[in-house]
């Protein structure tokens, strides 16, 4: 497991053994796991947003694009 992006609102976490990520928005509790192609995809397009702004609010307002997917409630132990 390795985290990726952390900020007030979102969590991006790196799975390799998986080959797999999970983004999770804070706020709402919600979360989803993309893997395979669909995370290669997910991560070639983290890459291009954070090598065109770099600033949390750009890099949060590219992870709110996935927010429409984000089914999975996060569960705290």
């Amino acid at each position: 497991m390795n985290i990726v992006y952390n900020s007030d609102n979102y969590y991006v976490v790196e799975y390799p053994a998986q080959h797999g990520f999970e983004l999770v928005d804070k706020q709402s509790a919600r979360s989803t796991f993309f893997q395979g192609d669909v995370a290669d995809k997910f991560a070639q397009k983290m890459k291009g947003a954070i090598a065109e702004d770099a600033t949390v609010e750009h890099i949060d307002e590219f992870l709110g694009s996935f927010d429409i997917l984000l089914n999975l409630p996060v569960v705290y132990h």
